[in-house]
């Protein structure tokens, strides 16, 4: 199917000669020593219980870290702490054979534009193990363009300085992973213009371990029709599933 607006053919161009490196980069990133793979324990602590980093580690086997993790509290807007367990030798880094990926396409490689919101909005977003309950993530602007006829305003996230979007499409649960997927979009400030390459379109870390609570896609940034373009599922042999 043919996309529009697709982006300029130099951009698109761009795009492809960096794509294999992404590729291999992702791989990389998932079977790190703390990669995605490698996440076997997120455990809670008690409220007002501080991680205890060095007591944690005590007697563990080579390979494994132990780093720690805060979020906030949906109901009582309390800081939250975990400890995170990764091995280097989990099961999941093992029974990996790699990423199922859709070839290149530079139809998914589209400008948009992008509107920025004065001190940003908090956007609420469902988290795959909040049970229904919405977490509200700062989204500092609008993303806008027209595909196939619908009209779209989606809503990336700040992600640690990037915009990360959370989306959906008809090829989740089927040809990819059943809860979204993942998008970085780059940002220039001086810019009104996104490039949003769907090609680098990934799993999430939740599609990895089922150690992540990860975002789900809201409403606006569901598309109706497939997005046949970057990561589809990972890959375990002898019938391993990782979540």
């Amino acid at each position: 199917m043919s996309v529009t607006p697709r982006a300029a053919a130099q951009t698109i161009d761009a795009a492809q000669a960096g794509w294999d490196d992404w590729r291999a980069s992702r791989l990389a990133a998932v079977t790190a020593p703390t990669g995605n793979l490698a996440l076997v324990e997120t455990r809670w602590l008690p409220d007002g219980q501080q991680p205890a980093l060095a007591e944690a580690r005590a007697g563990l086997p080579d390979g494994v870290t132990v780093t720690a993790v805060q979020r906030t509290a949906i109901r009582s807007g309390e800081p939250e702490h975990a400890l995170r367990f990764w091995d280097a030798d989990a099961p999941a880094i093992r029974h990996f054979s790699g990423i199922d990926t859709f070839p290149f396409d530079p139809d998914w490689v589209i400008e948009a534009t992008f509107t920025p919101v004065p001190e940003g909005r908090r956007v609420p977003f469902e988290h795959i193990r909040d049970h229904g309950d919405t977490r509200e993530l700062l989204v500092p602007g609008d993303i806008r363009f027209t595909l196939d006829g619908t009209d779209y305003t989606l809503h990336a996230f700040d992600d640690d300085g990037t915009l990360l979007l959370v989306f959906g499409d008809p090829t989740n649960g089927a040809t990819t992973y059943g809860a979204g997927r993942f998008l970085f979009v780059p940002r220039d400030p001086d810019s009104e213009t996104v490039v949003l390459d769907f090609n680098r379109s990934f799993v999430p870390p939740c599609g990895f371990s089922a150690q992540y609570n990860c975002p789900l896609p809201p409403r606006q940034n569901r598309f109706h029709l497939p997005v046949e373009a970057g990561e589809k599922l990972p890959v375990f042999r002898d019938g391993f599933a990782a979540y």
